[in-house]
């Protein structure tokens, strides 16, 4: 029964949808079995128990649950360890604590994916002189541009991580605000091979943000050293109230932890404050909560493609995160998008989204987020700088049906746009 008052051409083309993306649900159905096989077994390896959900205060001394979670994140990402904690503020906090713990003054770090997401450019003080900058501390940055293609160019990566004062390659998984695709991990393991070749000493870390779970793999198990991200995205599931996590070899971890908190003290503390279950639990139907958010993007890239927009990735295209993007070419219908994804939200739904001056951006954002973890992006959310070409970029969906039923109130306010305009 249809509650919302869609009429009968929105309901058609709903239906259309659904029957044009039938085979990438299938495949997204497979990939999230295969993850949460995978969870299960490092719930289970690790002899999750519930005594581990009981949290801790004050320095968080002995909190076996936390403790066992990190190396229950190890297990899932084949690695040496890990640090899974609420203080991490977001995943940008995350990123950072992995860079500055393993960047020395005189070292380079090198993007090799192009130019970096919007709030990472004022920690390396490529935009601003914000206090504490990389640049302050006389960390060299350069970058290598993306082929025209989108992926990245290898043989100019090869050659800028042969100086051998290049301490870190970073690579951005997603595309945060670009016009490049995301790239797959198989594309990520090409980079590694290259990169280690060319200076074996070179760290490779990886901006996982968006792409936990969308495949079978992740960059750690193609020659990433570290990966780092945001618990309320993918891995959360959900559930987790902040945090994040960085994955990866030992020695890299402990740098990053000695940075989260002080040396001497690394992962050693970090109270959970009752939050452990939440981190488990989030964990556990990570995997679900990524299939739905992908086949909302999915459902969305074809009711858009039936309309006469322009998606990135398309309907029919292999995901490699959660991001959708979506061309408008002009702010109103753009901002009408944005108004009913937020009309669609279980929380705020009568707040009408305008662009305002986000911190740690260049222009104005307009952002649909009536999430139950605040800026959670696992959850229906879409975000779009007010800026020529006037994309936007929509990500989450704790249920497909939810998210469905928002991507149709979105569609609402577009042809309500266009009906005004005659």
């Amino acid at each position: 029964m249809d509650l919302f008052g869609f009429d009968g051409a929105i309901l058609r083309l709903r239906d259309q949808a659904q029957a044009d993306i039938a085979p990438q649900f299938a495949q997204i159905d497979r990939i999230a079995e295969h993850n949460t096989q995978k969870v299960l077994a490092a719930f289970q390896k690790h002899r999750v128990a519930e005594h581990m959900f009981a949290g801790t205060t004050g320095y968080g001394y002995d909190d076996q649950g936390r403790d066992v979670l990190e190396r229950i994140y190890a297990s899932i990402f084949h690695t040496e360890d890990a640090v899974v904690r609420i203080q991490f503020v977001n995943g940008t906090h995350a990123i950072t604590c992995a860079l500055f713990g393993n960047l020395r003054p005189g070292d380079v770090l090198c993007y090799v994916t192009g130019e970096p997401y919007d709030t990472i450019q004022s920690v390396i003080g490529i935009v601003g002189n914000e206090a504490g900058n990389m640049k302050q501390y006389g960390i060299e940055y350069r970058q290598v541009e993306m082929l025209e293609n989108g992926l990245p160019d290898e043989a100019a990566v090869a050659e800028a991580v042969k100086d051998p004062r290049v301490k870190i390659a970073m690579i951005q998984r997603s595309r945060g605000y670009s016009t490049r695709e995301s790239l797959s991990v198989a594309a990520i393991g090409s980079l590694c091979e290259k990169i280690h070749a060319a200076n074996p000493d070179c760290i490779i870390m990886v901006d996982n943000c968006y792409g936990e779970f969308v495949e079978e793999l992740e960059p750690t198990d193609v020659g990433a050293d570290l990966v780092v991200g945001s618990l309320i995205k993918n891995p959360g599931g959900g559930l987790a109230p902040t945090g994040g996590y960085i994955a990866g070899r030992h020695d890299l971890v402990e740098a990053a932890a000695a940075r989260l908190t002080v040396p001497g003290i690394g992962k050693e503390c970090g109270s959970t404050l009752g939050n452990n279950r939440l981190l488990f639990q989030g964990l556990f139907f990570a995997p679900h909560v990524v299939a739905q958010a992908l086949k909302t993007a999915v459902f969305c890239a074809r009711v858009m493609e039936l309309l006469g927009y322009q998606t990135e990735p398309a309907s029919t295209a292999v995901r490699h995160d959660i991001i959708q993007r979506i061309s408008f070419g002009a702010p109103e219908p753009l901002k009408a998008f944005i108004r009913g994804i937020q009309f669609g939200s279980p929380v705020d739904s009568f707040v009408t989204p305008e662009p305002w001056n986000m911190p740690g951006y260049d222009c104005p954002v307009i952002m649909a987020a009536g999430a139950f973890i605040q800026g959670a992006s696992i959850e229906l959310s879409c975000d779009a700088p007010m800026r020529e070409p006037y994309l936007a970029y929509l990500q989450g969906g704790l249920t497909y049906e939810s998210g469905k039923t928002g991507i149709l109130l979105a569609v609402s306010e577009i042809l309500a746009y266009q009906n005004k305009q005659g």
